[in-house]
Order: structure tokens, then sequence, then C-alpha cells
């Protein structure tokens, strides 16, 4: 009895972690997500605008600061406070993580004007810009993950990035395979899910699979 009661407490802490930290990093991200309702319903270019504007401005500070929380609940060093844990480590990355939203939207922008350019023209160019499209969104990630874990330069930061996105097959697919599932099932799934713990889960997932490489890379021989 003792057991279940200790598992169930467990769990729904677990449960509230994920809830209030994808709720903090959706409350951040509140103009963001209105202009990209509004720019879906509407398909209207003056929308578009302030979505480019806010990326770097919000959603880069914002996730980057899960990624934080999330290392913290991994490693066992979290705080008493979610909420306090949380804005501490969106003002510490802030300067860093805006710089790098706007050299990863800069990425992005490209690779989806030139999809939306080609795709009727060459659908073999558009399949190729898809693949460069996953390969980017699992560099982003990896990109989250390293600037949680290491204390660089942004310059050195994209670089490991880019080093352990293409240099551990085993770590690129274990983010691009989470990220489609979860993406999946909160797009088909119940809106609660997005709300309450697609941007959690994935910081989670991601995070524990780049933790899981990095012991593996700096485990010392015997």
């Amino acid at each position: 009895m003792n057991s279940f009661v200790n598992g169930l407490y467990v769990t729904s802490e677990w449960i509230m972690r994920f809830a209030v930290i994808n709720l903090l990093w959706l409350a951040v991200n509140l103009p963001l997500v209105l202009f990209v309702i509004l720019f879906v319903k509407s398909n209207a270019l003056l929308f578009a605008l302030p979505i480019v504007l806010l990326m770097p401005v919000l959603f880069f500070p914002a996730t980057a600061a899960v990624f934080s929380s999330v290392r913290d609940w991994i490693l066992e060093q979290e705080g008493s406070s979610l909420l306090r844990s949380y804005f501490r480590y969106f003002k510490a990355n802030y300067k860093k993580s805006f710089l790098a939203g706007w050299v990863f939207e800069a990425l992005w922008l490209v690779l989806i004007a030139d999809y939306l350019y080609l795709r009727e023209e060459s659908p073999v160019l558009a399949l190729v810009f898809i693949i460069f499209g996953t390969l980017l969104y699992a560099l982003t990630i990896n990109f989250f993950s390293v600037n949680a874990h290491y204390e660089m330069n942004l310059r050195a930061l994209l670089k490991r990035a880019l080093l352990l996105t293409f240099g551990s097959p085993v770590l690129l697919l274990a983010v691009i395979i989470s990220g489609v599932i979860l993406m999946y099932v909160s797009i088909r799934g119940p809106l609660f899910l997005l709300v309450f713990f697609t941007g959690s889960l994935t910081a989670f997932l991601s995070f524990s699979a780049f933790y899981r490489l990095y012991l593996k890379i700096t485990k010392p021989e015997k």
C-alpha cells in the first residue's frame, strides 16, 4: 500500500512539473500564439511579420528556459519553485537565446521560402528541402539541449550542437522520432496534450537523449 501511494505521489509530481512548465512556456509565448492563430485562420501576410519578430524575442528564450528547467529535473538539481526557476533561466539565458533565435529563424525562413517556391516546380527538390527541414529541426532542438548544459559563447554552442546533430545518428533519430510522435499525437489528440505537455515533454525526451550521449562520451575509460 505504501509503495502504491509513493508511486502515485511521484507520478502526480511529474505530471505537475510537465504541466506547470508547459503552461509557463505558453504564457510567455501568448502574443506569438495569438498571431499564429490569426495567421492560420486568415492566411494574411499581415500577421506573418509579428510572428517573425516575436520568435527570437519570446519563443527562443522561453524554450531555452524550458530546457534548463528540464535539465534540473534530470540531474536532480531542481529548486523549490518551478515558477522562480523558470523565470530565472529565462532572464539568465535571454541575450544568448535571443541572438540564437535570429540565426535559426534566418535558416528556417530561407528553407521555408525555398520549399514554397520549389514544391510545385520540382517535387524532388521539395522532398530534399523537407529532409533539410527535419535536420534543421534536430539541430534547433540540440542547440537548446547544449545551451542548457554548457556555459559557452554562442559560436561555441552552435558548433557543439552541429557536431552532435550530425555526429550522432542515434541522437538525431531520437530527437526526430520523439518530436514527430509528440507533435502528431498533440495535433490529432485532445487539446489538453498541447496545452499541458507537448513543449515540456519534447524538451524532456530530447534532453534525456542528449544527456545519455553526454554521459557516454565523458565516461572515463577503464
